[in-house]
């Protein structure tokens, strides 16, 4: 009863926490996988990757690290002691280390983007009544998290941990000289009440709720957006947004720099406490059917250069969508804080939620002109921004993106060969980059973890020696049709095993890496084991592949994880299957077009070895 005198908002952040408190009870601790298991799965998965006599010399430096009373055991039990007394023994390390830690800027390298289906608007117009149900929406799903009206999710009859869905609002990553942090604003008794929008390069605080409580009405966010489009025609506004583009130790130093000023340090620190950003871009070249889904993701991923959208995005915001003038729009994530599931039900939320009319009448309440955010740009930020100009485009010039639909067939044919999907998907991916480099490489699948409390993501990792007896054996006519099916239904079950393995938290990448910061935690010298030239092959991630766990036809992109790398994202529909590579074009052994063709050649030679022979 008390609490429903309180502030609407303040009561659905208790109900919140109580809802969360209770889920941590409902899901697992994450295991620390037993020692010799992860040893053995280590040496067996370099074997394909490995001639025999660096294998040899791998598994004795093994042997040694996983002997008894060895070093690997004693770190061993550290890690159960931490896992004891932890939340989760490796997540808070994962994330430092691969993304607060990592230098490379956030566009392109780190931040995945959502291109999601073209709606059916052609100017501005349509445009910001598009964003203004989009923004409805994502308050809708909001609102769900912070009440705890939101579904618990189940995978195999276990519930699975909720605990990211509050933190994709009103968060940012924070530049640091060494390494970045995360911010949550959500979290005090009374979170941020604006979001940010961004048009033309010009930043705006827009308040989306009443002073009731109540979120905004469609037609009074469609009458605030109106507003904003007002007070941002075309200028020669400089596109603070670009900085947060750049290296992060030159955009930590850089913003400390642009905070020392008053009027730049409440600009900033709007644009990190909002809900999220919606970036309304300015039209782009048009372009032929074929590029179109190829050009809208690299729109979404980077914003297509200093000329083009780039400077209407703040790289370090956690949620950023992204609504074009031609009826494209999608989404960019900031990936310490947001993974791919939790994102996936946002949008099949805000899906949902823009196929129902609004019905809900706007109340007669003069709203509060949206703010605009404005900055000091003295000599030292002009360069700043100069030197960000540069290197973005230096960037994007050097990222190759190819987009493509593959129609012959979907999921549904491989389930009817009573084949895992994503298994195959993930052979077909390591033929064809046979098929093109005349080898195999270290290539990294995401398994989630939310089993877990806490949980985050481990690898599936490929090639197995299955996958590369079916390569070497599918291109030589000597072998007999019969016998290429069955290696290849060995190969598509070996992975699928690796990829149980990995979601019941039997994976081996976060255990080995858990091993090494444990003895850099203890201010040990870094084992053998990871000083070995086989460790950094078997981590050198030639192919970054990525499953986006979602029933539209949208396209996920990002970018290589090595200079000499690609990655590779799908979406197995029931009868077709979107894909979007990238490589980057100052390697001259890669190319995304080609490997993209030679994917088609692939999984059609897949489909045709199952069909009947007349």
């Amino acid at each position: 009863m008390i609490l429903e005198r309180i502030h609407p908002r303040i009561c659905s952040l208790v109900v919140q926490r109580a809802v969360l408190r209770k889920a941590h009870f409902s899901v697992s601790p994450q295991p620390v996988p037993p020692l010799g298991q992860t040893l053995q799965r280590y040496l067996t998965a370099l074997e394909p990757l490995l001639p025999a006599d660096e294998l040899e010399h791998t598994r004795k430096i093994v042997q040694k690290f996983g002997s008894p009373g060895g070093l690997g055991e004693k770190l061993q039990r550290e890690l159960i002691k931490r896992a004891k007394h932890s939340h989760n023994w490796i997540s808070d390390w994962w994330v430092q280390w691969a993304y607060l830690e990592c230098r490379q800027p956030l566009a392109v390298h780190s931040n995945p983007a959502i291109s999601l289906p073209k709606r059916d608007f052609t100017d501005w117009r349509g445009q910001l009544v598009f964003a203004s149900k989009l923004i409805a929406g994502v308050l809708d799903f909001k609102a769900q998290v912070d009440s705890g009206k939101l579904a618990v999710e189940y995978m195999r009859g276990q519930p699975l941990c909720m605990e990211l869905f509050p933190r994709l609002f009103s968060s940012c990553r924070i530049p640091g000289p060494k390494h970045d942090h995360v911010v949550h604003y959500g979290r005090p008794r009374r979170g941020p009440a604006h979001i940010t929008v961004v048009r033309n390069y010009q930043f705006f605080q827009l308040d989306v709720y009443n002073s009731d409580g109540t979120p905004l009405t469609e037609s009074q966010i469609h009458a605030q957006l109106l507003r904003i489009r007002s007070q941002s025609w075309k200028t020669d506004k400089e596109p603070m947004g670009i900085l947060t583009s750049e290296h992060r130790h030159t955009w930590g130093q850089a913003y400390t720099r642009l905070l020392r000023d008053k009027i730049n340090k409440e600009s900033v620190r709007l644009i990190e406490k909002s809900i999220f950003t919606l970036c309304l871009d300015s039209p782009v070249m048009r372009i032929s059917d074929e590029k179109y889904s190829s050009r809208m993701a690299a729109q979404i991923l980077h914003g297509g250069g200093t000329y083009s959208n780039s400077g209407n995005r703040w790289f370090d915001k956690t949620l950023q969508f992204v609504v074009g003038e031609d009826g494209s729009w999608g989404l960019l994530y900031e990936h310490a804080t947001a993974e791919g599931p939790p994102i996936s039900t946002m949008l099949d939320h805000v899906l949902e939620y823009c196929k129902k009319p609004d019905r809900v009448r706007a109340p007669l309440i003069p709203l509060p002109m949206p703010k605009k955010l404005y900055f000091y740009i003295n000599s030292e930020i002009k360069w700043d921004l100069e030197m960000a100009k540069q290197n973005l485009d230096i960037l994007i010039n050097d990222l190759d993106i190819k987009c493509f639909n593959f129609q012959r067939f979907g999921k549904e044919f491989v389930k009817q060969l009573k084949l895992s999907p994503n298994s195959f998907i993930q052979l077909a991916i390591q033929l064809t980059y046979y098929r093109v480099h005349s080898e195999v490489c270290a290539a990294c699948d995401i398994a989630s973890l939310r089993m877990f409390r806490g949980g985050r993501t481990d690898y599936i990792r490929s090639p197995t020696n299955q996958m590369l007896t079916f390569i070497r054996a599918f291109d030589d006519d000597a072998v007999s049709r019969e016998a290429k099916a069955q290696l290849l239904r060995e190969a598509v079950d070996a992975y699928s095993i690796l990829t149980e393995q990995s979601l019941m938290g039997q994976g081996i990448d976060r255990h080995l890496l858990g091993l090494k910061l444990q003895a850099i935690e203890e201010g040990l010298s870094v084992p053998r084991i990871f000083m070995d030239t086989a460790y950094g092959l078997a981590t050198h991630w030639k192919l970054r592949t990525g499953q986006v766990p979602t029933n539209t036809d949208s396209v996920m992109c990002f970018g290589p994880l090595v200079p000499d790398g690609y990655a590779v994202c799908y979406n197995p529909q029931q009868d077709h299957v979107h894909f979007s590579i990238t490589a980057f074009n100052c390697c001259e052994e890669t190319n995304a077009e080609k490997l993209a063709l030679t994917l088609e050649r692939s999984l059609c030679d897949l489909e045709e070895l199952f069909q009947p022979t007349i």
